[in-house]
């Protein structure tokens, strides 16, 4: 049978996670919950994929060397300029939070799953990680503030390992003697490993970081050498100690990421997109591993738990953590309320709970049934909660509108004064503060400065514009934003003004504004010939061809505004779906009769200025 082949079942993998992943994307639905979803319904539902009968040893080590990869690619985004704002509140859910919720989850699972001592206190420290594979999926929706975003990005990236370790020292006590184990000893033992694949994973990323800049690795070599350096480090560190491999490749990634590394941009980008990948693959196999025989272990007690861990030990947890800090009271909630787990928690649950399970610890097997219930129940909670709390609490700017404009002059800015009158948020950007004068006169907000500049996008959330307008006199500069910008936001979302010299080397490298792909210089000419922006309503019966056929033929239709406030804009190559109810813009010459929209009963018309 077909589906009997290995490689079928890899295949099915791929594409099962990634088609779940573009469906949430489609439907604006959180990845994480479709992907589980997903991995149930091929696992124990339809039979479609048994990872534990189709890849047997392999399964734990597979797993497990993607997780490193995961917090790896978690660790390159940890760059220290994010702490501006978030490092306070991060520190707190480090030092005060880590222990807290400890305490907190060990005592619902003994008081409220009814589970031993030693199995709650291993639980309550796996318990401790929130997870980088399923906050990001989590947050990437919203439009919410960087303190926000990066104070669950770095608290679930730094509590991964944290987690883990806090899972073994208990293990090493319960594996040593329990109540008569040397405490201190196992502690010693413990931190010294850690202590140990900490310095290794700051080695490796001292000496990435190092070679790469100067030439000793080819540029098509330095993305796999990366890869296998990533893996080699972490089964060093686990060999040593298991888990605290999990430090040495976190470590390694915040390393490399505040490091000058000339080739940077495009290996986060390759580790971005392997992770994208390796996130979905491994929750689908570890929601497949799912079985009626598991699930049947869950047991009604377990539910009081999951209700203490939602409602009471993370709320508590962050909102003693946060006391007296300087975020906001309803930064604060939101944080207290989102604490999804995921494929960490579940991966270091299953390897710890068959090894209590061996030693003949009881209550260990129902670590995994609880495990996944604690999986699921957050990831559904959280998932489909964020957005509506985010809205409530008023964190939550709603869908992505504002436009960024790049390069002050006349047309940017009587582009900018146009799309301000249609209610979108425009952002004029220009390096010189006398070029933004008059941009400002016509009340826009205005970013002095490049956009390029790390350092200012620290400022400016460029995730937060619906598409960015590069509008220079230097026709370099529009094409390197495009490049830059382009894969970090999409490229749809960013258009240039054609170059002076179409066949120039600096040929455009984004979409090419309007149909007539009018140059920067032809359009400031016609912006001194008095030429202007126009808007016109389209209706049922004055649709898009009666619109087209009243503009003259230089006229230039310029952009789409849908009514749910997206800008679509005219390209060289893309033309948007002009329906009733939007209303286009265009950039007429003077003189021109304004087109008029037609209405319910003629003769009367609307006229959009």
């Amino acid at each position: 049978m077909l589906l009997d082949s290995l490689m079928v079942k890899i295949a099915l993998i791929g594409l099962l996670g990634i088609g779940a992943q573009w469906i949430a994307w489609r439907t604006n639905k959180p990845a994480i919950a479709l992907m589980l979803m997903t991995g149930v319904l091929a696992g124990p539902i339809l039979g479609l994929i048994d990872p534990r009968r189709d890849f047997g040893a392999l399964m734990e080590p597979m797993v497990k060397l993607a997780v490193a990869v995961i917090l790896f690619e978690g660790g390159l985004s940890l760059n220290f300029r994010d702490l501006r704002h978030a490092g306070g509140p991060v520190l707190r859910l480090v030092v005060i939070g880590a222990p807290l919720g400890w305490a907190l989850a060990t005592a619902a699972a003994y008081y409220g799953a009814g589970l031993s001592f030693e199995v709650a206190a291993l639980f309550g420290g796996i318990l401790v990680v929130t997870g980088p594979t399923v906050v990001q999926p989590l947050l990437r929706p919203l439009n919410i503030s960087p303190r926000v975003r990066n104070t669950l990005k770095w608290e679930a990236i730094v509590n991964d390992p944290i987690g883990a370790l806090l899972a073994v020292f208990i293990y090493a006590w319960v594996t040593y003697g329990g109540e008569g184990a040397d405490i201190a000893a196992i502690g010693f033992d413990v931190l010294a490993s850690t202590f140990v694949a900490g310095l290794l994973g700051a080695g490796l990323g001292f000496a990435v970081s190092w070679l790469f800049p100067r030439g000793y690795v080819p540029e098509y070599l330095k993305a796999p050498i990366l890869l296998v350096t990533v893996i080699a480090g972490f089964v060093i560190a686990d060999v040593i100690q298991h888990e605290t491999g999990l430090v040495t490749v976190t470590i390694m990634g915040v390393v490399i990421a505040n490091r000058p590394l000339a080739a940077s941009h495009a290996l986060r980008r390759f580790k971005e997109d392997l992770t994208v990948i390796l996130v979905s693959g491994v929750f689908i196999l570890m929601s497949a591993t799912l079985d009626w025989a598991t699930m049947s272990q869950f047991q009604a007690r377990f539910l009081i738990f999951l209700f203490l861990l939602l409602f009471v030990v993370r709320p508590v947890t962050v909102l003693v953590s946060l006391l007296l800090s300087s975020m906001p009271w309803r930064e604060r909630l939101f944080v207290a309320w989102i604490g999804p787990r995921g494929i960490v928690a579940v991966a270091i649950t299953g390897l710890f709970a068959i090894r209590l399970a061996d030693f003949g610890i009881e209550d260990a097997e129902a670590l995994i049934p609880l495990s996944f219930g604690v999986v699921v129940a957050t990831i559904f909670a959280h998932g489909f909660s964020a957005r509506w709390l985010a809205a409530r609490l008023g964190i939550d700017t709603g869908e992505r509108s504002a436009v960024l404009i790049v390069g002050a002059n006349a047309w940017t800015t009587q582009l900018g004064a146009m799309l301000k009158s249609l209610d979108i948020g425009v952002t004029v950007a220009d390096p010189s503060k006398f070029a933004l004068r008059e941009a400002r006169k016509a009340g826009l907000e205005t970013w002095q400065g490049d956009v390029l500049d790390e350092q200012a996008q620290d400022q400016h959330d460029l995730g937060g514009y619906q598409h960015i307008v590069a509008a220079t006199d230097n026709d370099a500069y529009n094409a390197l934003i495009c490049a830059e910008l382009g894969p970090e936001i999409g490229t749809e979302r960013v258009s240039q003004t054609r170059a002076d010299k179409p066949d120039a080397p600096t040929a455009s490298r984004g979409r090419v504004l309007l149909e007539g792909g009018l140059s920067m210089d032809e359009l400031l000419t016609r912006t001194s010939e008095d030429w202007s922006f126009s808007r016109t309503r389209i209706t049922d019966k004055f649709g898009y061809d009666d619109f087209r056929e009243r503009l003259p033929a230089e006229a230039e239709p310029v952009a789409v505004l849908k009514p749910d406030k997206r800008l679509l804009f005219f390209s060289t190559s893309a033309r948007p779906l002009v329906e009733p109810g939007d209303i286009a813009i265009s950039f007429i010459p003077p003189d021109t009769p304004r087109p008029r929209t037609a209405v319910e009963e003629p003769p009367a018309a609307e006229v959009l200025i």
